[in-house]
Formats: structure tokens, C-alpha cells, sequence
């Protein structure tokens, strides 16, 4: 007996191969903790073989394939009109502490976001990876989240094929501002991660290079469609090389297509 077509293609994963066609990136908040390991990891990965990092000041670092273009936001689109790139990364981030008030706070982490999301589609890139925050939800009762939310929103309106949103929860990493709270939980990180579990799991602390590994990881993964990653799913892709590797029509422990 012959099964149905559609069942015996049922029974295939289709895999997706990483190309080796050189590519070009785009970055906007290199000078960051997570930024600073994305630039070390982009810079390492054979197939990107030019990086245009976007700072407000130089970043104080050469590499062969790192252009450093100093940028003003409100005019991000005019300044990189002609540029073309394939994939764009988004390390643009704040507290309500540095920027000093709440409205300063949304105009860093969603009115910069989402004018570089703009411009990065308008240079051509198709996939857009940016870093978020556990929890991030309109609904939630603090600001923050409420604001990161938005943000994925913004993000999303934008319309690129590929949208990767990570969802980290406290960073590991020195910082050149040491973060008081942040220290004390880097410290207290090793205990507490392990009784994070299920559900709770999303709150684990991760070290900030993990994460910028999982952004070249989800790039390199290629999948279309939107997707949120949480730990479980930062920690696979920060493991994602330059080979094939499957793409599932649902993404693995992220936290669903929207």
C-alpha cells in the first residue's frame, strides 16, 4: 500500500542550509554589554565579511571587516540611504536610571529600535535579530516590560521575512558601569538558576556573550516567520554553526509565532 504524498513529506524535516554566500550586517548598539560580545562573535563567523557598526561615538576597536559609522538617529535613514545589507542586529538598550526618566527611557528602547529597524529594511536586510527582555507584556505592571513590549511590537509592524526577538533575563558580563543590583544578582546567579525550572525557567541568568552568540545563531538559522526565544531556546542557538541544521515549522522552546 502507498502512503499519501502529503504523509510521506509529513515524515521529512526540511533542513535549511546556511549559506556561504558572504553577507553583510548591520548593528546598532555595539557599545553595550551584549553588543561588544556581537561584534567578537560577527567578526569570527566566516560568512559575514563586512560589519557596519552604528554608534552616536567611535567605538575604539579596528578589525578588518568592522566599519564604525558615527550616526545620528533622527537621521539614521538619510545617512545609510544606499547601504545594502542582509542581516541587521539590535543591541539598543538603556535603564530608566541611565536615561534619567521615563520618557527618555522609551524614546532609547523603542523609538531608536524602531528607526533602525527602518533603516535596516530600507538597506534590504530580510532578517532582523534584537534583544528584548523576559517577560516583555503589555500587560505587565511594570514599566519596563510594558515598554520592551512595545517595542516587539514596533519591531514587528515593520514587516522583515525573518524577525528573531530574545528574551534574556538578568545578563552576566562585566560592564564598564558596574550595575549594583546586577552584580549582587551575578553573584547569587549560580545558586538560584538551578531552582528555576518549568515555567520559571525564562528567569534564569545568562551570560551576555551566550546571548550574543544565540543572535548570530538565530541569523544563521534562517527561519521565516517571527519568533521569540526565551533561555532554552538562547542557549540552542548560541550552539548554531556554519552548517545545515532543520528548521521547524513551530520554533523549538521559544515562545510561539505570532
Amino acid at each position: 500500500m502507498t502512503a499519501p504524498a502529503g504523509f510521506a513529506r509529513g515524515l521529512f524535516v526540511k533542513l535549511a542550509c546556511v549559506s556561504t554566500t558572504p553577507r553583510i550586517a548591520l548593528v546598532a548598539g555595539a557599545s553595550g554589554l551584549v553588543g561588544g560580545h556581537l561584534l567578537n562573535a560577527l567578526t569570527a563567523a566566516p560568512e559575514y565579511t563586512r560589519i557596519y557598526a552604528l554608534s552616536r561615538r567611535p567605538l575604539g576597536r579596528e578589525h578588518p571587516k568592522l566599519a564604525n559609522r558615527i550616526v545620528t538617529f533622527r537621521r539614521l535613514g538619510e545617512q545609510l540611504k544606499g547601504l545594502a545589507v542582509q542581516d541587521a542586529f539590535c543591541c539598543i538598550g538603556t535603564t530608566i536610571a541611565d536615561a534619567g526618566s521615563q520618557e527618555a527611557f522609551r524614546e532609547a528602547d523603542v523609538d531608536a529600535v524602531e528607526t533602525f529597524a527602518q533603516a535596516a529594511r530600507a538597506c534590504g536586510a530580510t532578517r532582523f535579530v534584537v534583544l528584548s527582555a523576559a517577560g516583555a507584556d503589555l500587560r505587565s505592571g511594570k514599566f519596563y516590560l510594558r515598554t520592551k513590549a512595545e517595542m516587539e511590537a514596533a519591531v514587528t509592524a515593520v514587516g522583515f521575512p525573518g524577525l528573531d526577538i530574545l528574551q534574556p533575563s538578568l545578563l552576566l558580563g562585566e560592564r564598564k558601569q558596574a550595575r549594583t543590583l546586577e552584580v549582587i544578582g551575578g553573584l547569587f546567579a549560580p545558586l538560584i538558576n538551578p531552582f528555576l525550572t518549568g515555567s520559571r525557567e525564562a528567569w534564569r541568568a545568562i551570560p551576555a556573550e551566550t546571548v550574543a552568540r544565540a543572535m548570530v545563531g538565530a541569523a544563521r538559522r534562517g527561519a521565516k516567520g517571527i519568533y521569540r526565544h526565551t533561555h532554552a531556546s538562547i542557549q540552542q542557538l548560541a550552539n548554531t554553526r556554519t552548517a545545515t541544521v532543520p528548521v521547524q515549522a513551530k520554533p523549538p522552546a521559544a515562545s510561539g509565532l505570532t
